[in-house]
């Protein structure tokens, strides 16, 4: 695989879910993917999202924090040429190189905010600035 570049950015916040994007998602999956988190994600619990328009499949990944100090999350995925399709995705890959940049910024975000300084608003207020990795 040749490396390129993708750019990540912050989308918006839904209540006290963060929602992010990876290579600039089209609507359709930006769109599934609040809809899977909204299924997905506990009610009351933190969370964030990646809409991924990766180079094989549209994908939409949904996280969550439980337990005090643990990450959940459910993966989704959609033909390339179907983004709005997406399916809860059976494989046990965790996350690709560019995905891992916003779970490393929302697991420093959350052992600063909320499990050092108990500033769940903090948490939710800090976003990863856009970026190219």
């Amino acid at each position: 695989m040749d490396y390129e570049p993708r750019s990540i950015a912050f989308l918006e916040r839904e209540g006290r879910v963060k929602h992010y994007g990876i290579s600039r998602p089209r609507p359709a999956l930006v769109a599934a993917t609040r809809e899977a988190a909204r299924a997905a994600i506990p009610s009351g619990a933190l969370g964030f999202t990646i809409a991924h328009d990766a180079a094989t499949a549209a994908l939409g990944i949904v996280y969550w924090w439980a337990n005090d100090n643990e990450i959940h999350f459910r993966g989704f995925a959609a033909p390339r040429d179907a983004p709005g399709a997406l399916e809860p995705h059976p494989g046990t890959g965790m996350a690709c190189v560019w995905e891992l940049e916003v779970i490393d910024f929302e697991r420093r975000a959350y052992l600063e905010d909320v499990l050092k300084n108990d500033d769940v608003d903090g948490y939710l207020e800090r976003a990863l600035q856009p970026v190219e990795v």
